[in-house]
């Protein structure tokens, strides 16, 4: 079913559910989910709708000129979005390949509702598997004299495949600042760890070495602060003493595919809003 995605975040205030609500109704908008949240902290309230496209008067360009002046009169900050206008996203990786391959899959049975114009990689090992699904394979090896030159080839890429998001799917590099300021909330990045706990490389070393209980994976935005972008998904697994290094890494890959789709869902299904350093997931 076709819907539209309105998103929308301002200052908190009275009157604004009433005033989206009867917006909806004069048109006979069918909502078909509603999520609101006000945040007492801030002071700001956040809203997603879904409304089915075929029960409003107009289309997408329609809307936004209907409700304009509702945004105006209370300061928001807002989007509308079409549910069968697919998002372009372009994934990167480096060697290792079951965050990768777990995605490749998920796109390939439907689950994922995307397009993925093509993957861009600091080696060429999994070529033959991206190639295997009709995917354009990139290979942009990144050498540390000459980082400039390869991430301006990857930008020049990521702009002509017209990119509406960029994943980092186990991707080994650090993005440069201008790439990030670019396509700022629309870089995921899957942290194999629970940050803010064990930042940087090696998360699973220093984890068996604290004797954690629990290791996790991180999805998040990508921002030039390495590792402290907002935070769209989290999960865990439990481990123990007699679980060593290979085990957790092992166990770590399981839960890291599966925190890496649903931060990707979320964001494709415009479920994330993004304030100030945190995210709000209406999930």
């Amino acid at each position: 079913m076709r819907t539209f995605r309105l998103v929308i975040a301002c200052p908190d205030g009275v009157g604004i559910v009433a005033k989206v609500s009867n917006f909806l109704a004069t048109y006979n908008g069918w909502i078909t989910e509603a999520n609101h949240h006000s945040d007492h902290q801030s002071g700001w309230f956040f809203m997603r709708h879904e409304i089915r496209a075929d029960s409003l008067p107009f289309d997408l360009e329609g809307f936004r000129q209907a409700f304009a002046p509702i945004a105006r009169e209370f300061s928001m900050e807002w989007r509308v979005t079409d549910s069968h206008v697919r998002k372009r996203v372009v994934l990167m990786a480096s060697r290792e390949s079951h965050c990768l391959a777990d995605l490749l899959h998920r796109w390939h049975s439907g689950e994922l509702d995307c397009e993925i114009p093509c993957v861009i990689s600091n080696h060429d090992d999994l070529r033959s598997m991206v190639e295997w699904h009709g995917i354009p394979y990139f290979h942009v090896p990144v050498r540390p004299d000459r980082k400039d030159e390869a991430f301006a080839e990857v930008s020049r890429l990521v702009r002509e495949q017209r990119a509406d998001a960029i994943v980092l799917a186990r991707y080994m590099q650090i993005l440069p600042a201008e790439l990030c300021d670019e396509y700022a909330q629309r870089v995921i990045n899957i942290h194999h760890s629970f940050l803010p706990s064990f930042a940087g490389a090696k998360p699973y070393h220093q984890a068996s070495l604290r004797g954690v209980k629990l290791i996790g994976a991180t999805c998040h935005y990508v921002t030039e602060e390495l590792d402290a972008g907002p935070i769209i998904e989290q999960d865990v697994v439990r481990v123990s003493h007699r679980d060593s290094i290979e085990d957790m890494v092992r166990l770590g890959k399981d839960v890291e595919k599966m925190v890496l789709s649903r931060g990707l869902r979320y964001h494709l299904e415009e479920r994330v809003l993004v304030h100030s350093n945190k995210t709000l997931v209406f999930n």
